[in-house]
């Protein structure tokens, strides 16, 4: 049976702990964007709302709960869509660059 003691030699070696500090630096960057595109997604959803309720309802055919439930979701993945792409509205890159240089504490 062998013993693999890999982990104990890099935890005494500055170059591996600096690389996985800069593995979980990565890593952490990555989550920090991904939780600010979905708090874009999520802000641009409610702006998307609250326009659309300015739209005036009369019309000849009355609106099933059906096509309401559609449109919701139709705003919701509109949404989701105008954030997943590197611009969207610039809200998550300044939020994400606002958490990174530490004027805003998480």
């Amino acid at each position: 049976m062998n013993i693999d003691n890999n982990f104990y030699i890099e935890a005494y070696d500055p170059q591996a702990l600096h690389n996985k500090m800069e593995n979980m630096k990565n890593k952490d960057d990555e989550a920090l964007m991904k939780v600010c595109k979905e708090f874009e997604a999520i802000f641009i959803q409610m702006m998307f709302k609250e326009m659309y309720k300015t739209i005036p309802e009369d019309g000849i055919i009355e609106k099933s709960n059906g096509t309401k439930i559609f449109e919701e979701m139709y705003i919701e993945e509109i949404s989701n869509e105008i954030a997943k792409e590197d611009s969207g509205f610039g809200l998550a890159k300044m939020m994400y660059e606002q958490f990174k240089k530490g004027y805003v504490s998480w």
